[in-house]
């Protein structure tokens, strides 16, 4: 599927397509292209991840290639199987199709023989100093290195050593193994990297069979090579560890040509926070019932919130790959999810905080159906008999006792149009001993039928209803931004403390119109006047607001043009 698909703009080639150009026009890698997309299978994808798995499958498609997902399986306290089906179901969800699926995992007796050829060839050693002594001595960008008192250990010693930390006789935490590289290195990636920790954690596909573990430098740019990868492709945060990516890769037999990695842009979205540590946080303080909970910005939330995967993979296509890191405003993706949604969405009406409408000059007992039509922007999708009444719902503040100016819905006196029905006129409100309009008496004109005055005559307004008699109920949540900040935690503070307490707001007495009883789990339909809802996945009497209908980004670019 292409990522371009749902937008009519064309694609521009970015630096990483200009490089693949430019490699295969000089026959590097036989004109062959292959990319991965890696996670780590301690959490669920964010938003974030949809820009690289945009980019990797993207780019495999563009040239024919292949792309496959490997998980980065090397730290066991935090991974989870749970997680790796959640991520090949987000993947799958988001229109992509890995030719392979594959896990770093699978590789654990290669990574562990290239270590020995390390060792023996004296470029790694084994380092009885803990983690924090180790850190302490890398030194920082002023200040040099210390070696570590074991760095002149023999191969022959280190080789014991690290055969004994992959049998069991070292505590965990006891023995690292290490690169020998420059302790006085600018890059400080490159300063005796750790390559091995002691780790005796259940492992979800090893079982128990391994107690020493490769880390992330280790294991990624062998498990490339190992693959036939020829475009690794990382988001700019590696950007120091590409020296270490090509160190290791060159100082061992690979099976294929070297791969090459490259890195972009990482996706930032204001109002947003996509740290794995931050997202777990919240769900596990119970501010997020889950990782699919429909405020998360996982893919897994925003899927149950009902953006559309089309309009995520058009946007991601919009921003485009760059070098350098920013952020874009979220109006920007929610612009791209309603104009997806205006083209495919049912309308359908809703009434969210109702108010009794009686029209009294409606015969007792006669019932009606107004023809309405599910989507102008698709004339295929037809119209539907919407059932009407002698009683009805309106929105509250569709009703005004006292209005303030320039309000033209209905107040008393006053007449509107009902959507796909009648002129009705207001005449009387009834009050609660506080004061409180509980109900509304109305007359209507019973040649308006469809919206229309034989007359000519014009109103002002026009809203939406439910007829009250076949109205179903349902569960309905708004939302507004998950922080309040624009860019939470810039500053250098906890981004957690601007997180918005009134970001999910649940109205539990809506009234739909019957129709809705047949909405599929996740189908999105636009209540009328209301914005974009999706059924949950879950529950279909529950339905969560994707987007409104106004479009912020619009506002947004004509104040910036001013």
């Amino acid at each position: 599927m292409s990522e371009t698909e749902g937008t009519t703009e064309p694609q521009s080639i970015d630096f990483i397509r200009e490089k693949i150009n430019a490699d295969n026009a000089s026959g590097k890698f036989g004109q062959r292209v292959q990319t991965r997309f890696p996670p780590e299978p301690n959490g669920y994808l964010h938003i974030g991840h949809a820009k690289s798995i945009c980019l990797n499958f993207g780019i495999a498609e563009d040239y024919d290639g292949v792309c496959k997902l490997r998980f980065d399986d090397t730290n066991p306290e935090a991974e989870d199987q749970s997680f790796v089906d959640g991520i090949i179901e987000d993947i799958a969800w988001l229109g992509f199709d890995p030719d392979d699926i594959v896990y770093a995992s699978d590789y654990f007796d290669q990574l562990y023989d290239w270590a020995e050829s390390l060792i023996e060839r004296g470029l790694a050693y084994v380092d009885d100093q803990d983690a924090e002594t180790i850190s302490e001595n890398r030194g920082g960008f002023t200040t040099p290195g210390v070696d570590s008192p074991w760095r002149g250990r023999s191969p022959e010693e280190n080789l014991t050593l690290f055969r004994g930390m992959r049998d069991g006789a070292f505590a965990d935490g006891e023995k690292v193994l290490r690169a020998k590289i420059d302790m006085n290195h600018e890059n400080m990636q490159m300063r005796d990297p750790v390559l091995y920790r002691i780790r005796r954690v259940h492992h979800q596909r090893t079982g128990d069979s391994w107690i020493i573990f490769p880390t992330y430098d280790w294991a990624h740019g062998q498990s490339d090579a190992i693959e036939a990868v020829t475009h690794s492709i990382c988001t700019l945060e590696f950007d120091s560890h590409r020296p270490l990516y090509d160190w290791c890769l060159e100082h061992l037999e690979l099976p294929h040509e070297q791969p090459e990695q490259t890195e972009f842009a990482r996706l930032n979205l204001t109002h947003t926070v996509t740290s794995k540590r931050k997202l777990r946080q919240l769900v596990d303080d119970g501010v997020m019932s889950g990782w699919d909970d429909a405020l998360m910005p996982t893919l897994r939330g925003v899927r149950r919130r009902g953006y559309p995967a089309a309009a995520i993979r058009a946007f991601m296509s919009h921003i485009g790959v760059a070098k350098t890191n920013s952020t874009h405003d979220i109006e920007l993706l929610e612009s791209f999810i309603r104009t997806e949604l205006n083209r495919t969405a049912l309308r359908r009406m809703a009434v969210l905080r109702p108010l009794k409408v009686v029209i009294t000059n409606w015969p007792e007992g006669q019932e009606d159906a107004r023809e309405a039509i599910n989507n102008p922007e698709d004339e295929s999708a037809g119209t539907r008999m919407v059932p009407f009444g002698r009683e009805l719902w309106i929105e509250q503040d569709d009703f005004k006792l006292d209005p303030p100016p320039k309000y033209f819905r209905l107040t008393p006196g006053r007449e509107v149009r009902l959507r796909a029905g009648y002129f009705i006129t207001a005449q009387e409100a009834i009050t609660d001993d506080d004061g409180n309009v509980v109900e509304v008496h109305c007359t209507y004109d019973p040649e308006t039928a469809g919206g229309q005055a034989p007359d000519g005559r014009k109103v002002k307004s026009t809203i939406h209803w439910v007829s009250a008699a076949h109205a179903i109920d349902a569960t309905v949540h708004l939302y507004d931004r998950l922080f309040t900040e624009p860019h939470p935690g810039a500053d250098g503070s906890d981004p957690m403390a601007s997180l918005n307490p009134d970001a999910r707001e649940t109205l539990t007495a809506a009234k739909l119109e019957p129709i809705l009883s047949e909405v599929t789990p996740g189908q999105v339909v636009q209540f009328e006047r209301l914005g974009y809802f999706a059924a949950d996945l879950d529950d279909p009497a529950v339905f969560h607001r994707t987007v409104g209908l106004r479009d912020e980004w619009a506002n947004i670019q004509k104040r910036r043009q001013k």
